[in-house]
């Protein structure tokens, strides 16, 4: 198969090439270097030979590239009197390590060390357009030539400056570790040049990127420059937070999914009670400011009030499955050869939680004319437009900090905590630390939509001449649209929020789904029911490839064994991409695919692309009675998975150590949504109400065994890691758990039937809080 060419590699000479940039320096008291204006995005180029699906010729990623581009030379680098660089990141961090990706690129073209170089989260800026989005695995491709160009401007500056002060021709002067250096051993640090390379006035300047024979960084396995203060406890997130005066703030939510307040009945008396202050109904309940947390906790049990009917009363998991069958698109096979057999499947995937573990938290201020709000947020400038909506301010009067976030997986993309912080705030006049309970999340929060996907495959002999997939599902809500409001309003057109499926919906699905294999006439089709925000839903970590994935992995397991064929050699005939090959191969080699294994464990082995990379995944699990049936209090365990082999392409990982932690996050998500995690809809609530009912991935169902290989650098441009872990994983899993059983699974999670624990009661609609935490631990 042909490939992309890397832009760095020169035609028909083995050699790496430089490459020239414009980008700016910008006026100021000390360096600060921007990028260029208009970064040439990569384009995706059709792997195979047949009609490429639509993913592969242009995907999600270069979809939210080309919109952040516009705007890329507002991305600035400076060089501060200390000798230190800072760079404040106008994307969100949620434990991705981008933070330390943007160190390591600056750090590589300024030469500086990584310790004197200060990554921070850029407030809401709304003159950057789509460039404040954080999703889709799109920060490192979409950041990677703008902070190395900033970085490369600086440093040039600062060799400009170092030559004046040292009477030496730049070409023979050489920077290292902050220091510039003469032939005959003089130097001078970037400190003591900072405010003699700034500039006097805006300029476009040409800068040379370092080519990659001379990394140095990049590349390079490093340790998350956070990484001493997070497990030492010292990392701040947004529920650290210590504004002064800004009271911990809760919301008494309704029994049902968007439940309307009718009436408080009892709000003196709640008012009267130890340290709370406040008591006022807000757009999604009641909202309790106090001293404490469990004060507000205490008085929420305590508030009585009369409920307005939900979006989804009386409604249960099989009520919504019933709407999605009937939705279903129909299968309708292309004339083939008569002789040729069909493959089919059908596969449900239920509600999940898109919560992170930290919880939802907003702190707010509002005046009367101006709003400061504190969050992690993956869109803040919509934020900021939206807060100013709601307060009726201009836009600028709205100051929008965006924080460490301990998680997001897409949702923080929503502003829910922060708009509710600061109704609060507007009622009450004061400032407010608001936060959602973990039941809040599980009940009231953001799920990723339940759904079906069905697929029919014809072959002939060796040959498959078709592949269908219809996925139906629930709306996911994309009405964040690219992070700015003229977008998000665009999701929003009437009616039942057809902007939100036919501009939002549609376009993402065709633009992340394909079939990595050649297997003929391929169409994929999406269909969604509901309006967008009848089920408060949200596009949850790889958004529907986990479930589309899935769902064709099994399939390509039956039509390996219909074709007498081992699942491995199968794959390896079939698979469009030489890149895909790589790391299929490379999963069977390390895992010892085909090894005898007991009875009731098998292995699985599958293969994703996605966002300019490819990854394959080999799992081991065991299912046999004793493991399944083991007995661990509180616990839901049933089938484990023992091993993980993960072979990874991202086409140049900046930080190999971070891809690997990346991918073991994936394979953890992979593990639960197979096997274990997900929400029970019943009357209109789901019935979780924390984390010790959503039975995410625990310690006694990972596997103990987990290898990650990085394979090495095939184009020479990053590819996106966030997300691409995930699909291939569960798929993995899928797929293991039907050679151990000798049944294909088709709904998922797999153990969705087996509740688990008791519900914990809508009303009140949280539980105290505990008086002896030790009793919880194990």
């Amino acid at each position: 198969m042909n490939h992309p060419r890397s832009p760095h590699v020169e035609p028909g000479s083995g050699t790496v090439e430089r490459r020239r940039f414009l980008g700016y320096l910008l006026a100021g008291p000390t360096l600060v270097a921007a990028a260029q204006l208009g970064v040439e995005p990569t384009r995706a180029a059709a792997a195979v030979p047949s009609v490429p699906e639509p993913s592969e010729v242009y995907d999600l990623n270069d979809l939210l590239t080309l919109a952040a581009t516009p705007t890329s030379n507002l991305i600035a680098v400076a060089v501060h009197p200390d000798g230190t660089a800072s760079f404040d990141m106008p994307r969100a961090e949620s434990g991705q390590g981008i933070t330390t990706v943007a160190a390591m690129l600056i750090a590589e073209e300024l030469d500086l060390p990584l310790d004197r170089i200060n990554v921070t989260l850029a407030d809401a800026r709304p003159e950057l357009v789509w460039n404040q989005l954080t999703g889709g695995s799109n920060t490192t491709i979409a950041m990677y030539a703008p902070i190395r160009v900033a970085a490369a401007i600086a440093r040039g500056r600062l060799l400009k400056a170092a030559a004046m002060k040292l009477d030496e021709t730049v070409t023979r002067l050489t920077p290292h570790l902050g220091v510039v250096r003469a032939p005959d051993g003089r130097t001078v640090d970037y400190g003591e040049l900072a405010e003699a390379a700034a500039g006097r006035e805006t300029e476009q300047l040409e800068t040379e990127l370092k080519p990659e024979s001379e990394f140095r960084v990049i590349g390079t396995p490093r340790n998350r420059t956070d990484a001493l203060e997070a497990v030492t406890g010292r990392k701040k997130y947004a529920m650290d937070l210590d504004v002064a005066d800004a009271l911990p703030t809760m919301v008494c939510r309704p029994p049902t999914i968007k439940g309307t307040v009718g009436s408080v009945n009892n709000a003196a008396e709640v008012r009267r009670m130890p340290g709370i202050t406040d008591v006022v109904a807000i757009s999604t309940g009641v909202a309790v400011r106090g001293r404490t947390f469990g004060q507000c906790v205490t008085a929420i049990r305590a508030l009585d009030v009369s409920w307005g009917p939900g979006t989804v009363d009386g409604m249960s998991d099989e009520d919504v499955l019933a709407d999605i069958r009937k939705a279903e698109i129909p299968l309708a096979v292309p004339d083939v050869d008569p002789l040729a057999e069909t493959v089919e499947g059908e596969f449900t995937f239920h509600f999940r939680n898109n919560a992170a573990l930290e919880p939802q938290t907003a702190v707010a201020d509002v005046r009367s004319d101006s709003a400061e709000v504190w969050a992690p947020l993956q869109s803040p400038i919509l934020c900021q437009e939206l807060v100013a909506e709601q307060l009726g301010l201009p836009v600028d009067a709205v100051t929008v900090h965006v924080e460490q976030a301990g998680g997001a997986f897409g949702r923080r993309f929503f502003s829910d905590p922060v708009i509710e912080a600061v109704e609060v705030s507007r009622k009450t006049g004061k400032r407010v630390k608001l936060m959602w309970h973990r039941v809040d999340e599980c009940r009231q929060g953001r799920t990723h939509p339940m759904c079906t996907s069905r697929i029919r495959a014809s072959l002939l002999g060796d040959e498959v001449l078709t592949f269908e997939q219809r996925h139906t599902s629930v709306a996911t809500d994309y009405t964040m649209g690219f992070g700015e409001v003229i977008t998000a309003m665009a999701g929003k057109i009437p009616p039942l929020g057809q902007g939100n499926e036919l501009v939002y919906s549609d376009t993402i699905f065709l633009t992340t789904v394909n079939v990595p294999y050649k297997f003929g006439a391929v169409t994929q089709l999406l269909n969604e029911i509901y309006e967008y925000d009848t089920f408060p839903s949200g596009s949850n970590r790889n958004l529907v490839n986990p479930d589309v994935r899935t769902a064709q992995e099994l399939i390509v397991d039956r039509i390996a064994a219909k074709t007498g064929k081992d699942p491995y050699r199968f794959r390896r005939e079939f698979v469009d991409d030489e890149r895909v090959l790589a790391v299929l191969d490379k999963v069977a080699e390390v895992g010892d695919w085909g090894r005898e294994m007991p009875a009731n464990t098998a292995q699985g082995i599958t293969v994703h692309k996605e966002y300019k990379g490819a990854i394959a995944t080999l799992v081991e699990i065991d299912c046999s009675p004793e493991t399944v049936n083991r007995e661990i209090r509180n616990a839901v365990t049933g089938p484990r998975v023992t091993k993980a082999v993960i072979a990874v392409d991202t086409g140049f990982a900046v930080n190999p150590r971070g891809l690997e932690a990346q991918m073991q996050g994936g394979l953890m998500d992979g593990i639960a949504q197979a096997l274990t995690s997900s929400l029970h809809l019943r009357d209109g609530v789901f019935l979780e109400g924390s984390w010790d009912d959503y039975f995410y991935t625990r310690q006694w169902n990972a596997p103990l065994d987990v290898q990650v290989v990085v394979m090495p650098p095939t184009t020479g441009e990053p590819g996106g890691a966030g997300e691409l872990g995930v699909p291939s994983a569960m798929a993995s899993v899928a797929c293991a758990y039907a050679r151990a059983t000798g049944t294909m699974p088709t709904s998922f999670p797999i153990n969705h039937d087996a509740l688990g624990f008791a519900p914990k009661p809508t009303v009140p609609p949280l539980p105290a809080s505990p008086t002896n935490g030790l009793k919880y631990a194990y």
